[in-house]
């Protein structure tokens, strides 16, 4: 049987607020295996499929099918980026009502990083559902984080415009638990090079600095090898899939062989 709803169509030209009547078929719902499992991976069924099909259309798709008038996925992102980044402040609010909005601040930050959603992307099941061109198909991007990121943002967004905020919380809520937990557990929130500056400048007068010393795969999956240093002498040494996250993780293994080295008081 068709399913039939009536949705606001707030994505339309004519503005938010218009209203359009959609059928969707159990047919057009089921016609793509990867597009099913991923609706029911959302736990949400689409009354307008199309905003589903689009959030996993990426722009390399649409400039090989041009006579198609295929729409790609980057409006859906930029409103899904917003929802994400509400939604995940209002989840770190109501879940830790002891933090103060640095530690807020910096936990949201780190559940909507590109490297956290593309691995929530990646359980989520986006990946065999993209819509990509051949070259960019040929290049990895099924796998590419940026991608992944990118299409989870629209993903939200879609959802956000076919069920609204209800159907988002009931989504990204059970999905960013396990990343806030890793963060709070492992420290990754805290900004560890400034730490270890600071530690550095106030009980040695000498500030530290890092270098990339290796750096490993290919340039859609790259890992990089960092060191902290002490003047020549290596403190720390960290591993992360951008220099950035490399540094912080050198820097907090430089903090934990200060802290070993430290006499008991």
């Amino acid at each position: 049987m068709p399913k039939r709803g009536r949705v606001l169509d707030k994505d339309s030209p004519e503005g938010a607020g218009s209203e359009l009547l959609v059928v969707t078929t159990r047919a057009e719902g089921t016609a793509d295996p990867n597009l099913a499992l991923l609706q029911d991976a959302l736990g949400h069924q689409f009354c307008d499929f199309d905003l589903l099909r689009r959030a996993v259309t990426h722009p390399s798709f649409v400039n090989e099918h041009p006579q198609d008038r295929v729409r790609h996925n980057q409006r859906l992102e930029f409103l899904g980026d917003a929802v994400l980044d509400f939604v995940a402040g209002e989840w770190v609010f109501r879940r830790f009502p002891r933090f103060d909005e640095g530690p807020m601040t910096r936990l949201r930050a780190a559940l909507v990083r590109t490297e956290a959603l593309a691995q929530i992307a990646q359980v989520v099941g986006i990946g065999p559902a993209l819509r990509l061109g051949r070259g960019e198909e040929a290049s990895g991007g099924r796998t590419r984080a940026a991608n992944l990121c990118d299409a989870f943002e629209a993903l939200v967004g879609a959802l956000y415009l076919d069920g609204g905020l209800p159907a988002v919380r009931r989504f990204v809520g059970p999905l960013i638990a396990p990343v806030a937990q890793a963060t709070l557990s492992a420290e990754s929130d805290v900004d560890c090079k400034s730490r270890l500056q600071e530690r550095c400048q106030a009980e040695m007068g000498v500030t530290p600095r890092y270098r990339i010393v290796a750096e490993h795969g290919p340039d859609h999956q790259k890992s990089f090898v960092a060191e902290a240093l002490l003047n020549s002498a290596v403190l720390g040494r960290g591993v992360g899939h951008s220099k950035q996250a490399a540094e912080q993780a050198a820097a907090r293994a430089a903090s934990h062989s200060l802290a070993n080295e430290a006499p008991a008081s």
